[in-house]
């Protein structure tokens, strides 16, 4: 039996809780086999896994877009379902792998302004919203400009900040370093470390997981098999060969410092 570092936190505080998920598709392949977990508001927590291990099948639980497994889903105290879709999908923002399948408006203000003004948001209200939400991802000097001539680096910074007018519970990001040269790469790291919201990063990028995100899961066939400090996980050499997580060579996590904590926690 893996190690398994139970690092969740208790109800009272949690903002994301994920309790006995299962989740198998019409074909008849199961991909989720009874997922627990839970997200305290501000932690930065990395998902790591191999291909198929059911990462993507989980994250569209996390806002509704699957549905019809067994087990729960609770957002800020608001189990996921029907009922309370429209706040859940304001809550739970994904930032997708490819930064075009988010902004297809003509200028990069009106794409952040887009999801708010969906959601009933109008005047000054707005206005301060997409001022907010580009000020924090640095971008506030492109408003103007068409997203098509961006670098790839700013429209994944645009594509963030998309998500964060909506003024999201917990921020989903979906392989946020790949295609990104090594200052966007940065640029990017500066901005996530900045943000008071939770976050769960879905990525293959194992010392990009160890710089940002204190804590891991590792999901591998559809469950959790480990739950602990990223350094910790990744220095565990029996357990990334288990599930097929390889560091690039040459890298040591006993070499790096860890992750600090999300702003106001230690």
């Amino acid at each position: 039996m893996e190690r398994v570092t139970n690092a969740g936190t208790g109800a009272g505080t949690a903002s994301l809780e994920v309790s006995g998920l299962a989740f198998a598709y019409p074909d008849g392949r199961q991909a989720l086999f009874g997922v627990d977990f839970s997200l305290a508001r501000g932690e930065r927590v990395a998902l790591l896994g191999p291909n198929g291990a059911g990462k993507t099948t989980l994250v569209l639980h996390l806002n509704g877009i699957l549905s019809g497994g067994t087990g729960t889903v609770t957002v800020a105290g608001l189990p996921v379902g029907k009922r309370h879709m429209a706040e859940i999908r304001r809550r739970v923002g994904i930032v997708f792998q490819d930064p075009d399948d988010q902004l297809f408006m003509p200028t990069v203000r009106e794409d952040v302004a887009f999801g708010p003004a969906a959601a009933g948001l109008r005047g000054p209200e707005l206005e301060e919203r997409v001022d907010r939400a580009l000020a924090r991802v640095g971008m506030a000097a492109f408003e103007a400009r068409p997203p098509h001539h961006l670098s790839f680096g700013q429209r994944r910074r645009v594509a963030v900040a998309t998500v964060l007018a909506t003024e999201p519970e917990i921020l989903v990001l979906d392989e946020p370093s790949s295609n990104l040269d090594p200052a966007s790469r940065r640029e990017l790291a500066d901005v996530l470390r900045s943000l008071d919201v939770t976050v769960l990063m879905v990525t293959h990028d194992l010392p990009y997981a160890l710089e940002l995100c204190p804590r891991s899961l590792i999901l591998s066939d559809g469950v959790i098999v480990a739950d602990g400090p990223t350094a910790d996980l990744l220095a565990d050499d029996a357990l990334m060969r288990a599930h097929r997580l390889e560091l690039p060579y040459g890298f040591d996590p006993r070499s790096v410092p860890a992750a600090p904590g999300a702003p106001g926690r230690p």
